[in-house]
C-alpha cells in the first residue's frame, strides 16, 4: 500500500527543482549534524495550535522538538498560546460570561484589541477551547474546533516526557518567551517561571531545550543565570530587518534586526546566544515574481560567528510556497511535495534546523524519500 510518505516522496521526485547548492549537495550544518525539525506550535497544519493533540501529532510525525509559545495567566501560570490575546485561537468570543473582558491594550508598542491571558485565572482559561486560527485554509484542523483545552507548560513537559517513553526517542522543547518586557511591566515576568519549570522536572533537566525570544535583554539575563548547560541553547529570533526588538525600542535604542544580522551584530549575539532564528525569506528571498532568488550570506556569516541558524516557518499551502513550487487547486490547496522541495532548497545552504507547521513533511525533507 502506498503510504502518505511514499506519495509525497514520489511527488518530490517529480518536481526535481534545480537546486541552489543542490538537494544532494547540501552544505554542512555548523556542527555537522542532521538538521533539526521543529514542530511550529505543534502540528499546526493539522490540529489547532498549542494543544496537546497538536504536539502529539507532531511527535508521531517525527518532530525533534516541539514549540510551546509561552504567556502567563493572572495567577502566574505559564500557558501555551501564540499571543497573550486569545480571541483568534479560542472560543472566548462566544462565551458571554467573558464578554466584559474584551479590551484594548498596548502590546510592544501596538494597540491590540481582544481577550488577554493575563486577565484570566488558570481556572477560567481552562474552560475555553482551542479553535483553528486559519479555518478557511485548514479545514482538517478546523474540524477539531472546540475540543481541546489550553495546556500549561507543566502539562506539556509531562506529556512530552511520557511520549518520549512511548516513542523510544528523546523529544526536546523549544519554548518561546512572548512579550517579555510587557509581561514584566505588569508584574508577571516570564523568565524565572520558565527556568523554575525547566529545573523542576527531571525530564527537562536533561532533554534538549532551546529557549527563544525576539527580545534581547531577557536572553542576556538568562545566559547570566544559567551559564552554558549542555542541554540548553538560547535562540535569538529576528523579525524583518527594518524592525527593532521591543525592548530596544522601548529603551530608545536604534538597533534593528538588520544591524543584528550584520557580521558585527552576529558576533555580539554569540556572546549570549547559541543560534539565530530568521525568517526563511531573509536567508533566501523571493524575487519580483515570487520565485526563490539568490541566497543571502546570513547562514555563512552566522556559522562564521559560531551561531546555528534555525529558520521559520515552512507551510504546505500554495499561498505560502514560492511560485515555482506551487501546485494545482488554488491558494488554499496543500501541496506537500512543493513544501518538501522548498525545505530542501533551504537545507542546501547548511541550515541547522527549521520550524514547520507539518513535521511529517519536515522529516521527509531531512531524511529523504
Amino acid at each position: 500500500m502506498l503510504t502518505r510518505r511514499d506519495a509525497i516522496g514520489l511527488g518530490v521526485a517529480a518536481l526535481a527543482p534545480p537546486a541552489l547548492g543542490g538537494e544532494t549537495g547540501r552544505a554542512q550544518t555548523l556542527d555537522g549534524n542532521q538538521p533539526l525539525v521543529f514542530a511550529h506550535r505543534g502540528a499546526s497544519a493539522l490540529r489547532p495550535e498549542h494543544t496537546l493533540e497538536s504536539y502529539g501529532r507532531a511527535i508521531a510525525d517525527g518532530a525533534d522538538l516541539i514549540e510551546p509559545d509561552l504567556v502567563m495567566t493572572r495567577d502566574g501560570v505559564l500557558v501555551a498560546r501564540h499571543e497573550n490575546e486569545v480571541g483568534g485561537t479560542t472560543d472566548v468570543a462566544k462565551r458571554p460570561e467573558f464578554a466584559d473582558r474584551r479590551t484594548t491594550k498596548q502590546i510592544d508598542g501596538e494597540a491590540v484589541t481582544g481577550w488577554f491571558t493575563e486577565d484570566f485565572s488558570l481556572a477560567e482559561l481552562k474552560t475555553l477551547r482551542a479553535v483553528e486560527r486559519l479555518g478557511a485554509i485548514r479545514p482538517e484542523s478546523q474540524s477539531y474546533d472546540g475540543q481541546f483545552p489550553i495546556p500549561t507548560l507543566d502539562e506539556i513537559i509531562a506529556f512530552v516526557a511520557a511520549q518520549t517513553g512511548t516513542q523510544g526517542r528523546t523529544i526536546g522543547l523549544i519554548p518561546e518567551i512572548k512579550h517579555s518586557t510587557y509581561f514584566a511591566s505588569i508584574g508577571l515576568p516570564l523568565e524565572d517561571a520558565l527556568l523554575s519549570a525547566l529545573a523542576g522536572h527531571d525530564y527537562t533537566r536533561r532533554c534538549p531545550i532551546v529557549i527563544q525570544s525576539f527580545e534581547t535583554t531577557n536572553l542576556r539575563a538568562i545566559r547570566q543565570k544559567i551559564g552554558r548547560p549542555t542541554n540548553i541553547q538560547l535562540l535569538q529570533l529576528f523579525e524583518t530587518f527594518d524592525r527593532q526588538p521591543a525592548d530596544a525600542a522601548l529603551d530608545g535604542l536604534k538597533t534593528t534586526y538588520g544591524d543584528m544580522a550584520s557580521p558585527a551584530g552576529l558576533a555580539a549575539i554569540a556572546d549570549y546566544a547559541d543560534a539565530i532564528g530568521p525568517s526563511s525569506h531573509s536567508v533566501m528571498p523571493l524575487d519580483a515574481e515570487g520565485r526563490l532568488a539568490k541566497p543571502a550570506r546570513l547562514v555563512a556569516d552566522a556559522h562564521a560567528a559560531g551561531l546555528r541558524v534555525y529558520l521559520y516557518t515552512f507551510r504546505s499551502e500554495n499561498r505560502f510556497l514560492p511560485g515555482e513550487l506551487r501546485g494545482p487547486g488554488g491558494e488554499n490547496a496543500r501541496h506537500e511535495a512543493g513544501s518538501v522541495a522548498e525545505i530542501r532548497r533551504y537545507l542546501s545552504l547548511g541550515v541547522d534546523g527549521f520550524f514547520t507547521d507539518d513535521p511529517a513533511l519536515g522529516r521527509l525533507a531531512v531524511d529523504g524519500a
